[in-house]
């Protein structure tokens, strides 16, 4: 069994979350450019067994493509493109991940400039679209 990455795509940064081998537990991973997140996935992949790979679908709040769902499939396209046959790139709604990690950030008790961190913003966000997901999958398969 191969673990699940998620991906907060984002126009400059790209959080990533990843499960452990079990697909037991989500954690955070690391925030890395947008620019540079496919290759940093393909060699992720290749160290460590994917099955598949979560990346967040950005929508509005009527259910409409936002802005940014354009640039987020075409993303999602390339990845798929580059990962190894067998790893499915599928999608989850992301809405009010961000307002959640800020949430999570404060009842952590993280202060002021470490919640300003953008970069751990998008990370906690992947967390985030990774727990839905496995909670999604556990529903779906009881």
């Amino acid at each position: 069994m191969g673990r699940i990455l998620a991906v907060d795509y984002g126009a400059k940064r790209t959080g990533l979350a990843v499960t452990d081998t079990l697909q037991i537990a989500a954690g955070g991973l690391t925030t890395v450019a947008s620019a540079e997140a496919v290759s940093y996935i393909v060699a992720y992949a290749a160290r460590e067994p994917l099955e598949r790979v979560v990346v967040g679908l950005p929508k509005q709040m009527d259910n409409r493509p936002s802005e940014n769902m354009a640039r987020v499939e075409a993303f999602a396209r390339r990845l798929e493109a580059a990962l190894p046959a067998g790893v499915e790139v599928t999608f989850y709604d992301e809405r009010f991940t961000s307002v959640m990690a800020h949430r999570a950030m404060i009842d952590g008790g993280l202060g002021r400039k470490r919640r300003q961190d953008k970069a751990l913003v998008d990370e906690i966000s992947a967390v985030l679209i990774l727990q839905g997901h496995m909670e999604w999958k556990k529903n779906q398969h009881p």
